[in-house]
């Protein structure tokens, strides 16, 4: 018997292929997404390695700062090890078994290309170093000057990477101008004297080497340098090397072998392709999510579609057992072809992937697509096990049908069942709109908490309670929409209604995907308009000059060109200022003359003059330190320098202030000259002064520092918004994978609808309805479904992000939610084209239905 199911639902599956093929898909575009992220991130980890297996070749230890692994603009930069180290070393090389001496000077750097303009590398390292000369290098067979070059001698001699070079036009002979971008560097003019072949070149990935003095006097001090690499003498073993360097410097600074340094690398590298994957991840996640209601509305229509046929199984001697694992089996045979579909698919999104951000100059590596048991194993476990758990619950409930109920023409809709869910999704909802309510009432991560938890017991009671909703919220909109249809209209209003459970699922992914739209528009309008009147209210500068440079960062120098451009009145630079007090990490921001005059401070205590050694600080932050007017505060630096700085005023906790604001002596106290940088200018002109011409005249006077932005408030806003804008469209595009699934299950749903009402479609036929009038009536059915789905999801999407927005006043207190109301008429205007569109090729199969022959189907 078990073998003769078998054969039943194989023989099902065979005769239903368009039934099959739709339901397949919705499985395939969220495995597709699985197999793809890992395949992606495997594919450029493994691309990494087999460069940083290259790296370091030669070097047996090496010496670093113990922050140089940390990243960011306090913990990132670093004054280097200092010379006294290296002099030790070299004096006591024979002793501590050391062969070769190279130190090493780097920062970051921008090069202009052929026309002049900043070469984008497009997130890869754009750095300055030393060049290390063959005879001297640990690695011989490493980075070479191709021939017709040679090294440079002389200040205003560079040697650029092959990579680079190309990218910029640049060739031997070319003149450029390199950029330093901290410190007070100013644009250098240099000339390229060679071309660089080099172990690991990538896309993207800049490096300009100039001599070694030239190199310390712009990436150091005088007395550090960024690294000291060694290779040890014969009979001394890395690892021994390493131990008596350590031993020499007890704790002082991070000391490893060259295995080490190359380990380290790739672990850097793989943790940053997480980020790659989370996001890929999260389409796969929001991509099942939504399959699994699809596929298990599938599975619910094509189990009453069946329920007779199942009934005569049962009645033929097969038990409930037999019957749920024939559905079961079928789901298997769904889910493995989904899989293994998805699988192909996803080599080929990997594939694209890595063709895009190659193409776009993201710095990537590139080589042939790396397919390991991980992605397969991934993909058909997933695939397989949603789709099982999915076709579940309707096989349960078809085999617990008695063979003589389900021999009638016609069975109940669960009205029972149906009432118990209501009771509990209208609990599950009065706790959600509860925690919404509350959390939105508080401020700060517990109360963002409350205000997810919210949010998870609302999509659980629309799971529970959308049938129940489904009958008066789609019987209103049909007053309102298919009114002007007639009959027509009516009888669509009627089929809508007709399954609230049907309705309910369909829409469910509609809702879903909406939700997450309406709760990214609402957190994304009210950042914008935060952000648009703070720089409206409390910037008063006319001009605001940023960098698109790597670091973000400006030279010191480029405030004193501003200041002698005819027309500017008032050049304040602000700087950051990375310091520690009680062992934690503060970023403040200290401006380099009056802020007052271009910027508007609400004092809460105190004024608003600045001295050298005093600061202002945030009420939250007097709150949070429990400080006082007038009270002395010692911060620190890194590297052992202090500053005893005075609180001499208040401020209202502003979100572009930050925490504190220190004066400009000791803010030279705690930041080294090369690792001094401003990441705005606040520029205000002189009374009666064009603006427009001295924004041109400060561009004109900044361009050979390749990456100055000038631009007026309105355009900075706009910049900031735009930023916003883009990382939203990275969440858009995953929920618009979501949509196109849940335009899928419609068209699925509908499909399966028809075939389900083909006698009563024959019927209507048979006393005169036309094609036509079948096709609209199936279109009306598709819009009213697809908005209920819509509204529903843009109700409760609003109502989180109203919510979360509110939390976010713990840290920008001025925040007010903005509710969309561009977005949510788009998007229910969406939906209905979408329900049309997903309507037409069911509304098409529907019209073709033969009268005598759908009537005479049994």
């Amino acid at each position: 018997m078990a073998n003769a199911m078998r054969k039943v639902s194989l023989r099902n599956l065979a005769a239903h292929k368009v039934r099959l093929a739709l339901t397949v898909l919705s499985v395939v575009l969220g495995t597709s997404f699985v197999a793809g992220s890992i395949i992606f991130t495997s594919t450029i980890s493994q691309s990494f390695n087999n460069i940083f297996d290259k790296v370091a070749i030669g070097v047996d230890t090496q010496i670093t700062p113990k922050s140089g692994a940390e990243s960011g603009f306090g913990g990132g930069q670093t004054l280097g090890v200092p010379d006294s180290v290296l002099t030790t070393i070299q004096q006591d090389r024979a002793a501590l078994g050391v062969n070769k001496i190279v130190p090493t000077y780097s920062a970051g750097i921008v090069l202009a290309d052929a026309s002049g303009k900043a070469v984008q590398s497009g997130g890869a390292p754009s750095v300055g170093q030393n060049w290390i000369p063959t005879a001297e290098s640990l690695d011989p067979g490493g980075s070479t000057i191709i021939a017709g070059g040679q090294a440079p001698s002389a200040p205003d001699q560079v040697l650029i990477n092959k990579s680079a070079a190309d990218k910029a036009g640049l060739h031997v002979g070319s003149h450029t101008k390199v950029v330093v971008e901290s410190g007070n560097a100013t644009p250098m003019n240099v000339v390229v004297v060679g071309i660089v072949k080099m172990v690991g070149d990538t896309s993207g990935y800049t490096s300009v080497y100039f001599d070694q003095s030239t190199a310390r006097s712009l990436f150091s001090d005088g007395s550090h340098v960024a690294s000291i690499q060694m290779s040890a003498a014969s009979g001394v073993s890395p690892d021994q090397l390493r131990a008596r360097i350590e031993a020499k410097f007890p704790g002082q600074y991070t000391v490893q072998t060259g295995d080490q340094v190359r380990q380290k690398e790739k672990e850097a590298v793989n943790q940053f392709l997480q980020i790659f994957n989370y996001i890929l991840l999260a389409f796969a996640g929001i991509g099942l999510i939504v399959g699994t209601f699809i596929i298990y509305n599938t599975f619910s229509m094509i189990v009453a579609q069946r329920v007779r046929e199942l009934a005569l199984l049962r009645a033929i001697g097969s038990s409930r057992r037999q019957v749920t694992r024939s559905v079961l089996l079928e789901a298997f045979v769904v889910g493995l072809i989904g899989s293994v579909v998805g699988l192909v698919i996803g080599c080929g999104i990997a594939a694209g992937l890595q063709a895009l951000l190659s193409a776009q100059g993201s710095g990537l590596p590139t080589g042939g697509l790396t397919v390991t048991w991980v992605p397969i194993v991934s993909c058909l476990a997933v695939g397989i096990i949603v789709t099982m758990i999915s076709a579940y619950a309707p096989a349960r409930r078809a085999s617990k049908v008695s063979p003589v109920e389900a021999m009638r023409e016609s069975q109940t809709d669960g009205a029972a069942s149906l009432k118990m869910r209501t009771i509990i999704g209208a609990v599950l909802g009065v706790l959600g709109i509860l925690a919404l309510v509350t959390g939105g009432s508080g401020k700060g991560g517990g109360p963002a908490g409350l205000v997810g938890l919210g949010a998870v017991l609302l999509i659980l009671a629309v799971v529970f309670a959308a049938p129940a909703l489904s009958r008066p919220v789609v019987g209103a909109l049909g007053l309102v929409l298919a009114r002007p249809f007639g009959k027509l209209g009516q009888l669509a209003r009627t089929n809508a209604s007709r399954n609230p459970r049907r309705t309910a699922a369909t829409a469910f992914a509609l809702t879903l995907g909406l939700m997450l739209v309406a709760v990214i528009g609402t957190l994304g309008s009210s950042f914008k308009a935060t952000i648009d009147k703070a720089i409206s209210t409390d910037v008063t500068a006319n001009l605001i000059l940023t960098s698109s440079g790597q670091t973000g960062g400006l030279p010191s120098s480029v405030a004193a060109n501003v200041a002698k451009v005819d027309g500017v009145g008032r050049v304040v630079q602000l700087s950051n200022v990375p310091a520690y007090l009680d062992g934690r990490q503060y970023v403040g921001t200290s401006p380099s003359g009056d802020l007052s005059k271009v910027f508007k401070l609400t004092m809460l205590q105190g004024n608003s003059q600045i001295g050298g050694n005093s600061m202002l600080v945030s009420d939250k932050e007097l709150t949070s330190h429990r400080w006082h007017l007038g009270q002395t505060v010692d911060f620190t630096n890194k590297f052992g320098a202090d500053a005893q700085v005075q609180i001499t005023g208040v401020y209202k906790q502003s979100a572009l202030a930050g925490p504190y604001l220190m004066g400009d002596a000791a803010y030279q106290k705690l930041t080294p000259p090369q690792l001094r940088v401003a990441f705005v200018l606040l520029v205000g002109t002189k009374p009666g002064a064009d603006q427009g011409a001295v924004q041109n005249s400060i561009e004109e006077a900044t361009k050979d520092y390749l990456t100055v932005k000038v631009q007026t408030r309105q355009e900075y806003a706009s910049a900031q918004a735009s930023t916003i804008n883009q990382m939203l469209t990275v969440l858009y595009g995953m929920l618009g994978l979501a949509l196109v699934i849940a335009v899928l299950g419609i068209i699925n749903t509908l499909a399966l609808s028809v075939v389900e009402r083909k006698r009563e479609i024959g019927m209507l036929r048979a006393v005169g309805m036309l094609r036509g009038q079948i096709r609209r009536t199936i279109y009306l059915e598709s819009i009213l479904i697809s908005i209920f789905g819509a509204l529903l999801g843009m109700v409760i999407g609003v109502a989180i992000g109203y919510a979360l927005v509110r939390t976010f006043r713990e840290w920008l207190p001025s925040i007010e939610a903005v509710v969309p109301w561009g977005t949510i008429v788009f998007t229910l205007v969406a939906a209905a084209i979408c329900g049309l569109l997903a309507a037409l090729w069911p509304a098409v199969r529907a019209a073709r239905t033969k009268p005598l022959e759908a009537i005479a189907d049994l």
